[in-house]
């Protein structure tokens, strides 16, 4: 038999299979302390976590350094932290995809609200989160036999805040009671004394600024243009003054002003006559209590515990006037209740940046309270920001015109109108996120999706000048 053709077996091709590229994050380092740092050296400050942080996501050959988020003296009881919500704002933008810590009590000391970043907001934004001192890494925390202890350890570290604080509220409580001082800044006009950090004495730039307050005041000059006058002279608000002096590192307080606040609480605060005065606020994290103002009669006073700038002379005159004042307010504005602030913290000033504040005037002829928003930067500073003032009730039609295009463009935007009084005084924080009011009534609105933070629409409305 003839011998048959060996068939030979077309080659076939292998292709290459191609590696997967690794992926590279955008990550980013968050810092936190609660006490704000001093400058003194050890492990814990700000400045050894932000090196350790860079220096860790350096090295990593899928991170990319993006930048540093800081709170400096901010508690991790919460998350209501400038900082940390300025990063949650990143991530939605996608600028970064993952977050470096020191250890999970830098990011937060709340079991709950912890946890559920860690465990479902992160996840869910496809966030990564790395803790380098629990060696804590979402990216493989799955895989480890340990996960478990994530969630005790911020148990741990809730209970141990809890226990600092019950600890720390009764040592001072107790310090307070024999005249000692204990907050972090003294009263303005006072320093703490070099000797004794829990005695104060005057201070030789402030105490002559407090006493011409008080001088001022005698001779009928009111809070709003002492606080000009203040201003005018560019001496240096509280708040400023520590700034500057390197005692407060937050920037907010930079470029703060005088106002007539300040300048109420400065002629009201009995700690000018030598009376140590303590326990004006109080917040407990072991009982689960916010910073919160407390009653005269819960304050806790000493007598005679450091030098008077003021005399008891001075100082009830300075009382009795403010008596005056308040009963002539309550006389003329007192009569007419006050309606809600439906945009309260909404409304700002396009040309400086800074909240509007809604302004109660009283037309004695038509009986009535009239509202109005104006600019408070030019209240205490005439030159710093141009005069502008716009009614409430034209706002609020404006506002009102504006949602009325909106809901035009969806039937299904209809169905949240609800009650039309209700919807009048829940709408501010139901629809928009900010209203800028510009010089000659330029008004500025972004709108919002009710359930999330997405802008429904950023558009421009023209009032009209006034």
């Amino acid at each position: 038999m003839a011998r048959t053709k060996r068939k030979e077996n077309p080659v076939v091709s292998v292709s290459v299979q191609e590696i997967p590229k690794q992926r590279v994050y955008r990550a980013c380092g968050y810092v936190r302390l609660s006490m704000e740092n001093s400058g003194k050296a050890g492990g814990g400050t700000i400045e050894n976590q932000k090196e350790l942080v860079r220096a860790y996501i350096e090295v990593q050959p899928d991170m990319e350094f993006v930048g540093l988020y800081c709170d400096n003296g901010k508690t991790g009881t919460d998350f209501f932290r400038p900082e940390f919500e300025r990063m949650m704002e990143d991530i939605r933008k996608g600028i970064i995809n993952c977050i470096v810590v020191k250890d999970l009590s830098r990011f937060g000391r709340n079991y709950k609200e912890a946890g559920n970043y860690i465990e479902r907001i992160f996840p869910f934004l496809d966030v990564r989160f790395v803790a380098i001192s629990d060696q804590f890494d979402t990216l493989n925390a799955a895989q480890k036999s340990d996960g478990y202890i994530i969630p005790l350890k911020n148990i741990i570290n809730e209970a141990y805040s809890k226990d600092i604080s019950m600890k720390v509220g009764s040592s001072y409580a107790l310090m307070q009671r024999k005249g000692e001082f204990t907050g972090t800044w003294a009263a303005y006009g006072y320093q703490k004394s070099a000797d004794n950090s829990h005695k104060i004495q005057p201070n030789a730039e402030t105490a002559p600024i407090v006493q011409d307050i008080f001088r001022q005041r005698i001779l009928g000059i009111s809070y709003t243009q002492i606080a000009r006058d203040l201003n005018r002279r560019g001496i240096a608000s509280p708040a400023r003054y520590h700034y500057l002096k390197g005692e407060a590192k937050t920037e907010r307080y930079a470029h703060v002003k005088w106002n007539p606040k300040v300048v109420r609480d400065i002629l009201l605060n009995e700690v000018y006559l030598g009376h140590m005065v303590q326990g004006r606020k109080r917040q407990s994290f072991c009982e689960g209590k916010k910073q919160q103002l407390q009653p005269q009669t819960k304050w806790t006073i000493v007598r005679n515990t450091h030098e008077p700038l003021i005399d008891e002379v001075t100082f009830e005159k300075v009382q009795k006037a403010a008596e005056c004042d308040k009963a002539s307010h309550l006389e003329r504005y007192g009569k007419r209740p006050s309606t809600p602030n439906c945009l309260k913290g909404l409304v700002y000033c396009a040309d400086c940046g800074h909240r509007m504040t809604r302004f109660k005037s009283v037309i004695e002829k038509e009986n009535k309270a009239v509202y109005s928003y104006i600019c408070r930067s030019h209240t205490l500073d005439p030159c710093s920001c141009p005069l502008k003032a716009i009614p409430e009730s034209k706002l609020i039609e404006i506002l009102w015109d504006l949602l009325e295009k909106q809901f035009a463009l969806t039937d299904s935007m209809t169905k949240q109108m609800g009650d039309f009084q209700y919807l009048e005084q829940e709408m501010a924080h139901t629809f928009f996120s900010r209203i800028e009011i510009g010089t000659d009534h330029q008004i500025f609105v972004k709108l919002r999706y009710q359930n999330n933070d997405r802008y429904l629409v950023q558009s421009v409305e023209q009032a009209g000048t006034q």
